[in-house]
C-alpha cells in the first residue's frame, strides 16, 4: 500500500505507472465505485543499510504524516531518551570498521549491497474488490516462465523482482458467477546509490548510536601542572571497576570496554547524522525506490586530509582482545571511487545518483575556534596554542580566503567523473551554533561548559566567532558551492552544487545556550544556569559529583531539548570520548590525565548538532535531494538549485 506522504506530492506522481485496467467486464455497481481496482506495490526494507525490516518499519511508522524532526522527537520520547539507534547499530550492512558487508544477509537473504540483483516487494490489490474475491496473480520479467500465485484478494503477496528490468504484474479477480476483471501494471524498482561525504557535521559527531552509560559515582581528573591535591571529579563510566581515584591509574583497555558505541568509531559516524536521516527518509517516503547508502563522512576531515588524503582516526571501538587503535582512515574520495568502480564492474550501468556533502569547517579551523572560545585559563590556553589545537578568527578568515577556494576547486573536479552534473551534489550548509531567541548571540559564561574547570565561554571571543560564522563563513561557503561572488568555475551551469540552508533560520532559536521549561527534568535541575553544576569538594564529589544530588545516569542524550547544539556538558555525558587518534604529543599519559578531560569535550561533539539538530537539517536536505532525483514535482524550500539534471 502506498504510504501517505509527508509532503504534498501531486496525485499524478503517485499514480504514474501504478495500474493499467485491461478490457474487463464490470457490474454497474463496480463501475459506479469511487475506488477502481488497482495493483499497489512497495519495496520492502528499502533502506538497504538496515539488515532487518523491523528497523526500517520503525521509521515508516514514526514518519507517517510527520517531518523528520517531529519523527525524531517522537522516537526520543518513545525510547525514554536512550535513542532509537542503540539496538540497530549492530544490525547494519556495514561493520564497525566501515567495511561494506559483501554479501549482506538482509531478512535472511544474501544480497550484494552495492549491486543488488533483485528486491523484495509486497504486492496487493487495492480498490473495491468484492468480499471473498479470488486473485490469480502472474509476474513476468521476460526471463523464464512467469511466476503464478492464487490467493484471497484481501491478502498481500511477497516476492522478489529482478532489478534493472520491468516485471509485468497481472491479476485476474474473480468472485462467484460474476465475470472476472483483469488488472495489470509494470513494476520497476529504482535503486538509488547515495554517498555521504564530509566532516563531523556530516558524520553525526556528538551523537553516538549507543550513548555512554554514566555511573552514580565520580571519576578523578588532574588539573594541569597541579599537585596531587589539584584534582576534580566528574561522573564515571557505568560498569567501570578500575581505579576511580587519581592515585589509582588503570589501563585504557579496561576503560574502553565501557565506551559509547558508534557504527564507525574511527570516524564517529552515527545513524543520527543528517546524511543518514536524509537517505533513510527518501526510502521511507517513496515506496517504489530502494536506497543503497554509503556513509563515508569522518569527524575531523578537511578537504585535503579526509576527502583527498587519509586522516587520523578519532577513537577505537571497544575491544576485549586488543589495545591497538586503527591509526588512520582512508581518504573518502578514494573509498568512493573504489566503491563506484566495483559496482560498475559488476553492473556496468550502475551510477552514483547523489552525493550528500558538508565540508569546510575544519579547513578554517572550526574546532580550534571552539577551543579558543571555551578554554579560559592561562595554562591550558598556552598549552593548546603551542600544540596547534587553538585557532583565532584571523587565522580562520585567512584560510577562508586563501585555502578553501582552491580546495573546493579540486573537490569539484574530483567529484565530476563520479556524478557527472554537480547538481547531484547536495551541499548542506552549517548552522550558526551560538544563536538563540530569534538570532540573538548566546551570552557566554560557564553554563553548559563547567564539565572542565578551565572552560568558560568567553563572551567577547564567542561574539567574534559567531559574527565570523554568520557574516563571513556561511556566505563564503554558499559562494563556493554555487560559483558565486567571483568564485571561478569552468562552467557554472554544470559546476554548481545544489545548496541547502533552509534549516539555518530554525537554528537561530536553538543554539547551545537555549533553555526552556520543556527541557528534560534532569537538565533543568542539574545543569545550573549559573554554571555551578558539579561539586567542587573532592571528598564528597568522589561519591556524588552532581550538586543536584541526582545520579548522572539519569541524563538522557536523546530527549527533546530547546538546544539543538551539544554543549560541553552534553558532549561528556553522551560520548565521553577518549582521544586515541590524536598525535602522540597530545595523547594523555593515563586515563586520569588532564589532557583528555579537555579533549573529551572538544573532540567528543561539543558545539555540534544534537539528533534533533540533525533531523532539522535532514528535513531541509530531503527536499533538495527529492527534487534533484526527480522524486517530487515541486521545488523545495532551499536557497538555490542548479538546472534540473537529466533523468538517469
Amino acid at each position: 500500500m502506498i504510504r501517505a506522504l509527508l509532503r504534498l506530492i501531486p496525485l499524478a506522481a503517485l499514480l504514474a505507472g501504478t495500474c493499467l485496467i485491461l478490457p474487463a467486464h464490470r457490474t454497474a455497481a463496480q463501475a459506479a465505485s469511487n475506488a477502481p481496482l488497482q495493483i499497489s506495490w512497495e519495496v520492502r526494507n528499502r533502506f538497504r543499510l538496515f539488515r532487518e525490516e523491523r528497523d526500517f518499519q520503525l521509521h515508516v511508522e514514526s514518519e507517517r504524516n510527520r517531518s523528520i524532526l517531529a519523527s525524531e522527537d517522537a522516537l526520543e520520547l518513545q525510547s525514554d531518551g536512550r535513542g532509537w539507534a542503540r539496538n540497530m547499530v549492530n544490525r547494519l550492512c556495514i561493520d564497525l570498521s566501515g567495511r561494506v558487508n559483501e554479501p549482506c544477509t538482509r531478512d535472511n537473504v544474501k544480497e550484494s549491497y552495492l549491486t543488488p540483483v533483485d528486491h523484495a516487494i509486497t504486492v496487493r490489490l487495492a480498490g473495491a474488490a468484492p468480499v471473498g474475491a479470488i486473485c490469480a496473480w502472474s509476474f513476468d520479467d521476460g526471463d523464464g516462465p512467469p511466476q503464478h500465485s492464487t490467493l484471497d484478494c484481501a491478502e498481500a503477496l511477497n516476492l522478489r523482482v529482478r532489478y534493472g528490468r520491468p516485471t509485468v504484474a497481472t491479476v485476474d479477480v474473480s468472485s462467484g458467477s460474476e465475470a472476472s476483471q483483469r488488472v495489470a501494471t509494470e513494476i520497476r524498482v529504482r535503486d538509488l546509490f547515495i554517498a555521504g561525504l564530509g566532516d563531523s557535521i556530516a558524520s553525526g559527531e556528538g551523537n553516538p548510536d549507543r550513548a555512554i552509560a554514566l555511573a552514580d559515582e565520580g571519576f578523578c581528573f588532574r588539573h594541569y601542572l597541579g599537585t596531587a591535591a589539584a584534582q576534580y571529579y566528574r561522573p564515571s563510566r557505568a560498569g567501570y571497576k578500575g581505579g576511580r581515584a587519581c592515585e589509582a591509574p588503570d589501563t585504557l583497555q579496561n576503560w574502553q570496554r565501557h565506551s559509547a558505541l558508534w557504527f564507525n568509531s574511527a570516524c564517529h559516524r552515527s545513524l543520527y547524522s543528517y546524511q543518514t536521516r536524509t537517505a533513510l527518509a527518501l526510502a521511507v517516503q517513496y515506496p517504489h525506490i530502494a536506497v543503497t547508502y554509503l556513509p563515508l563522512a569522518c569527524t575531523g576531515a578537511t578537504i585535503a586530509d579526509g576527502l583527498f588524503g587519509s586522516q587520523r582516526a578519532r577513537e577505537c571501538p571497544p575491544s576485549k582482545s586488543s589495545t591497538t587503535c586503527q591509526s588512520g582512515v582512508n581518504g573518502q574520495l578514494a573509498e568512493l571511487r573504489d566503491a563506484v568502480t566495483a559496482a560498475r564492474r559488476r553492473q556496468p550501468d550502475r551510477t552514483l545518483d547523489l552525493v550528500l556533502l558538508s565540508i569546510g569547517a575544519n579547513d578554517v579551523f572550526f574546532s580550534g575556534l571552539v577551543t579558543d572560545v571555551i578554554v579560559d585559563t592561562a595554562t591550558e590556553r598556552t598549552l593548546f596554542r603551542s600544540t596547534g589545537v587553538m585557532a583565532t578568527v584571523d587565522e580562520a578568515r585567512s584560510a577562508l580566503a586563501r585555502d578553501l577556494p582552491q580546495g573546493f576547486g579540486r573537490l569539484r573536479e574530483a567529484l565530476k567523473p563520479l556524478v557527472g552534473d554537480m547538481g547531484r551534489v547536495v551541499y548542506t550548509a552549517y548552522a550558526n551554533p551560538a544563536l538563540a531567541r530569534g538570532g540573538a548571540p548566546c551570552p557566554g559564561g560557564r553554563a553548559g561548559f563547567e564539565i572542565h574547570p578551565s572552560f568558560n565561554a568567553d563572551p567577547r571571543r564567542l561574539a567574534a566567532v559567531s559574527s565570523f560564522v554568520q557574516n563571513e563563513f556561511l556566505p563564503g561557503l554558499k559562494a563556493l558551492a554555487m560559483c558565486q561572488s567571483g568564485i571561478l568555475c569552468n562552467d557554472p551551469s554544470t559546476d554548481r552544487m545544489s545548496f541547502v540552508d533552509a534549516h539555518q533560520a530554525a537554528f537561530a532559536d536553538h543554539g547551545f545556550c537555549a533553555r526552556a521549561e520543556s527541557d528534560p527534568d534532569f537538565d533543568r535541575q542539574c545543569f545550573a544556569a549559573d554554571g555551578k553544576s558539579f561539586d567542587p569538594d573532592i571528598i564528597t564529589a568522589a561519591n556524588q559529583p552532581m550538586l543536584c544530588g541526582r545520579s548522572a545516569g539519569e541524563y538522557r542524550a536523546y530527549l527533546p531539548r530547546a538546544r539543538w547544539i551539544r554543549d560541553a556538558n552534553d558532549s561528556y555525558f553522551a560520548a565521553m570520548t577518549y582521544p586515541q587518534g590524536l598525535p602522540t604529543a597530545m595523547q594523555p599519559s593515563d586515563i586520569h590525565d588532564a589532557t583528555w578531560g579537555v579533549l573529551s569535550a572538544v573532540y567528543g561533539g561539543a558545539v555540534h548538532p544534537s539528533a534533533e539538530g540533525h533531523a532539522a537539517m535532514a528535513d531541509a536536505a530531503f527536499a533538495a535531494a527529492a527534487y534533484v532525483l526527480r522524486l517530487d514535482a515541486g521545488v523545495p524550500d532551499v536557497t538555490t538549485l542548479p538546472e534540473q539534471p537529466p533523468q538517469r
